[in-house]
């Protein structure tokens, strides 16, 4: 890991000096911090980050920079309606502190953490306080019963205000860590943070609710509990799906070492495939589905023999008969894993032609999933833009042209145009056409979706 940036160690200096100070004036007196809810609250928000440290309850590694959108929140929420702001910052800073670190500089990940987990915490308790939200639930009034309808307002606010801080502070320090433009370390953080900050700032205003109520604090565990458990197990989710992904990586690389030939060829099918998508309005998890089905589309070629795929000459009918089975091949590999959904469908399909004329089963036009039409389109244009042994790299424009020349009978004809689309808007220089200067790329020739006169990779 590349060591952390000067003015990133100094951003996260700047952030716990402003933690600290919004923290001391709970420990100073005269202070009318209530010690007993802050410590439980504080030990409560400690013992939530523990099991993180655990590598088996521990949810996913973060990104490249110390963030700490992974923690749980509820309690900070909780706290920030209940405590005066300075007592509402000292309860994050043990929780903090503790919190796991996956990578080095572990010391520099938990200061941060804690630091921002404060500052956010100290801005949600001054913007609930301003709106009454210790009044609306009760605290220090005769009949000490909340206002439920009232102190959803205050709850809800300090929860977007607890979000707005910590994604301005996440920002800041992707900027200075990574080296980002501002407005591209900040983009995107926002719209995923706000709904997760949403429920959480919910659950604090249960826990708060509950807190006053004849039960007591431990009747807050009745929220804190199951919302706990229930993050614990979408953490679990995403663990299977780095597995799934480390997994795909592992079956591409096999491919490039048994076909070495084609190396790179599977990572740039799926970018292509992903502008085709993308001109076609596809977003989200459906362009997670095409990206994946481009970079597997030949992971079939591990059951055909490697003496196959490197053939030099012409491939004999059988040869010819035993390399089609590389897309059956393929879905056989991969229909276990779940969430690839219509993944499965192109890579046993995206060697079908519109007209019929392709295989292993000879769908035609619509018959054909719309993701193995996207993958058809954009493995030929990398085969004509990549130097194989039998030819050399073909020019962006004579690509598109023979692939325009074949929309209609071997293609489909919105994806092309969608291809063509993407490549005039980026200058039709795009990252996928082409291995690296000087470096000779070759390929076997094997059937394909092109006409006799081009050869087309597998």
């Amino acid at each position: 890991m590349k060591p952390l940036p000067r003015t990133a160690r100094a951003y996260i200096v700047c952030a716990a000096l402003g933690a600290g100070a919004c923290a001391l004036p709970a420990l100073l007196p005269p202070s009318p911090t209530p010690w007993a809810t802050a410590g439980l609250l504080a030990a409560l928000y400690a013992l939530c980050e523990l099991p993180a440290r655990c590598r088996l309850l521990g949810r996913t590694p973060g990104g490249s920079v110390p963030m700490g959108s992974g923690s749980f929140f509820p309690v900070l929420l909780a706290a920030a309606l209940l405590l005066p702001p300075a007592a509402a910052a000292l309860t994050a800073l043990p929780g903090g502190l503790l919190a796991r670190a996956d990578e080095p500089p572990a010391g520099w990940r938990r200061a941060w953490r804690a630091a921002t987990a404060a500052l956010a915490t100290w801005a949600a308790a001054h913007t609930a306080g301003a709106l009454g939200a210790r009044t609306a639930l009760g605290t220090g009034t005769a009949l000490g019963r909340p206002d439920m309808p009232y102190a959803l307002l205050p709850a809800l606010a300090a929860a977007l205000v607890f979000c707005l801080a910590l994604t301005a502070l996440d920002g800041g320090i992707r900027a200075t860590a990574d080296g980002l433009p501002l407005r591209t370390a900040w983009r995107g953080l926002l719209g995923r943070a706000l709904a997760p900050h949403l429920v959480h700032g919910l659950a604090g205003l249960m826990m708060g609710v509950l807190w006053h109520s004849a039960h007591g604090p431990a009747a807050a565990l009745l929220v804190l509990l199951p919302m706990y458990l229930s993050c614990w197990v979408f953490a679990q989710y995403h663990h299977e799906r780095a597995a799934h992904q480390a997994t795909i990586r592992a079956l591409v690389q096999a491919v490039d070492i048994k076909d070495s030939y084609t190396r790179g060829h599977s990572e740039r099918v799926g970018h292509a495939s992903v502008l085709i998508a993308r001109e076609l309005g596809m977003d989200g998890d459906r362009l997670d589905t095409v990206r994946f089905a481009g970079i597997l589309h030949d992971v079939g070629k591990l059951g055909v023999p490697t003496r196959v795929l490197r053939k030099d000459g012409p491939l004999t009918a059988e040869e010819r008969r035993i390399i089609e089975l590389h897309p059956e091949y393929g879905h056989e590999m991969i229909r276990g894993i779940g969430f690839l959904g219509e993944a499965r469908d192109a890579v046993l399909h995206h060697h079908e032609r519109i007209d019929g004329s392709g295989y292993p089963y000879g769908l035609r036009g619509e018959e054909i999933p719309e993701c193995a039409r996207v993958v058809a389109v954009a493995d030929a244009f990398d085969a004509m833009t990549s130097t194989r042994s039998y030819s050399r790299a073909r020019p962006v424009a004579t690509a598109l042209a023979e692939l325009e020349r074949c929309a209609g009978s071997h293609f489909d004809p919105r994806m092309v145009a969608a291809l063509v689309r993407a490549l005039d808007a980026s200058g039709r220089q795009p990252a996928v056409t082409a291995d690296e200067p000087g470096t000779q790329v070759p390929a076997p020739r094997t059937p394909g979706p092109l006409p006799a006169k081009t050869q087309e990779p597998a």
